[in-house]
Protein backbone atom coordinates (compact mmCIF):
# COMPACT_ATOMS: atom_id res chain seq x y z
CA UNK A 1 0.00 0.00 0.00
CA UNK A 2 1.59 3.29 -1.09
CA UNK A 3 2.06 6.14 1.35
CA UNK A 4 -0.33 9.11 1.41
CA UNK A 5 1.82 11.19 -0.96
CA UNK A 6 2.69 8.34 -3.33
CA UNK A 7 0.54 8.23 -6.46
CA UNK A 8 -0.43 5.18 -8.49
CA UNK A 9 0.09 5.45 -12.24
CA UNK A 10 -1.45 3.24 -14.95
CA UNK A 11 -1.02 2.82 -18.68
CA UNK A 12 -4.35 4.63 -19.11
CA UNK A 13 -3.31 7.78 -17.22
CA UNK A 14 0.45 7.78 -17.86
CA UNK A 15 0.48 10.48 -20.54
CA UNK A 16 -1.79 12.81 -18.57
CA UNK A 17 -0.24 12.25 -15.13
CA UNK A 18 3.43 11.88 -16.08
CA UNK A 19 4.24 13.21 -19.54
CA UNK A 20 1.94 16.24 -19.35
CA UNK A 21 2.82 17.13 -15.76
CA UNK A 22 3.97 20.68 -15.10
CA UNK A 23 6.38 19.40 -12.45
CA UNK A 24 8.99 16.64 -12.51
CA UNK A 25 7.65 13.11 -11.95
CA UNK A 26 9.47 10.16 -10.40
CA UNK A 27 7.97 6.83 -11.50
CA UNK A 28 8.80 3.60 -9.69
CA UNK A 29 8.30 0.68 -12.10
CA UNK A 30 7.73 -2.32 -9.82
CA UNK A 31 5.92 -5.64 -9.28
CA UNK A 32 4.52 -7.29 -6.15
CA UNK A 33 6.71 -10.40 -6.54
CA UNK A 34 9.96 -8.38 -6.74
CA UNK A 35 11.98 -8.40 -3.50
CA UNK A 36 14.13 -5.35 -4.30
CA UNK A 37 10.93 -3.50 -5.28
CA UNK A 38 9.52 -4.16 -1.82
CA UNK A 39 12.79 -2.84 -0.34
CA UNK A 40 12.39 0.37 -2.34
CA UNK A 41 8.74 0.95 -1.34
CA UNK A 42 9.51 2.84 1.91
CA UNK A 43 12.21 4.84 0.10
CA UNK A 44 9.73 5.88 -2.61
CA UNK A 45 7.12 6.79 0.03
CA UNK A 46 9.68 8.86 1.94
CA UNK A 47 10.75 10.66 -1.25
CA UNK A 48 7.09 11.39 -2.05
CA UNK A 49 6.78 13.09 1.34
CA UNK A 50 10.12 14.91 1.07
CA UNK A 51 9.42 16.31 -2.40
CA UNK A 52 5.66 16.95 -1.97
CA UNK A 53 4.67 20.00 -4.00
CA UNK A 54 7.89 19.93 -6.06
CA UNK A 55 7.97 16.43 -7.59
CA UNK A 56 5.13 14.02 -8.26
CA UNK A 57 6.15 10.58 -7.03
CA UNK A 58 4.28 7.44 -7.96
CA UNK A 59 4.39 3.74 -8.69
CA UNK A 60 3.47 1.77 -11.79
CA UNK A 61 2.89 -1.99 -11.47
CA UNK A 62 4.53 -3.47 -14.58
CA UNK A 63 2.45 -6.68 -14.41
CA UNK A 64 -0.81 -4.74 -14.70
CA UNK A 65 0.54 -1.93 -16.90
CA UNK A 66 3.07 -3.44 -19.31
CA UNK A 67 2.67 -0.86 -22.10
CA UNK A 68 4.35 1.98 -20.20
CA UNK A 69 7.22 -0.27 -19.11
CA UNK A 70 7.75 -1.42 -22.70
CA UNK A 71 7.46 2.11 -24.04
CA UNK A 72 10.39 3.26 -21.88
CA UNK A 73 12.46 0.07 -22.24
CA UNK A 74 12.17 -0.96 -18.61
CA UNK A 75 13.99 -4.30 -18.64
CA UNK A 76 14.66 -4.81 -14.94
CA UNK A 77 12.82 -3.80 -11.81
CA UNK A 78 12.83 -1.81 -9.73
CA UNK A 79 13.50 0.96 -12.21
CA UNK A 80 13.00 4.57 -11.23
CA UNK A 81 12.56 7.02 -14.09
CA UNK A 82 12.56 10.76 -13.50
CA UNK A 83 10.56 12.68 -16.09
CA UNK A 84 10.86 16.41 -16.69
CA UNK A 85 9.01 18.33 -19.39
CA UNK A 86 7.50 15.09 -20.68
CA UNK A 87 10.69 13.12 -21.17
CA UNK A 88 12.92 10.89 -19.06
CA UNK A 89 15.96 12.74 -17.70
CA UNK A 90 17.36 10.12 -15.29
CA UNK A 91 17.09 6.39 -14.68
CA UNK A 92 17.98 4.26 -11.68
CA UNK A 93 17.86 0.47 -11.94
CA UNK A 94 17.95 -1.56 -8.75
CA UNK A 95 17.56 -0.74 -5.09
CA UNK A 96 19.50 2.28 -3.79
CA UNK A 97 19.46 4.12 -0.47
CA UNK A 98 17.16 7.13 -0.20
CA UNK A 99 20.06 9.60 -0.11
CA UNK A 100 21.45 8.31 -3.40
CA UNK A 101 18.07 8.64 -5.10
CA UNK A 102 17.51 12.12 -3.61
CA UNK A 103 20.90 13.25 -4.96
CA UNK A 104 19.85 12.18 -8.45
CA UNK A 105 16.50 13.98 -8.13
CA UNK A 106 18.16 17.14 -6.85
CA UNK A 107 20.19 17.39 -10.07
CA UNK A 108 16.96 18.08 -11.94
CA UNK A 109 14.83 19.91 -9.38
CA UNK A 110 15.33 23.52 -8.34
Amino acid sequence: MPGPNTLTFTDADFDAEVLSSDQPVLVDFWAIWCGPCRQMAPVVDSLAEKYAGRVKVGKLDVDHNPASAQRFNVRGIPTLLLFKDGRPVDQIVGALPEGAVATRIDRHVA
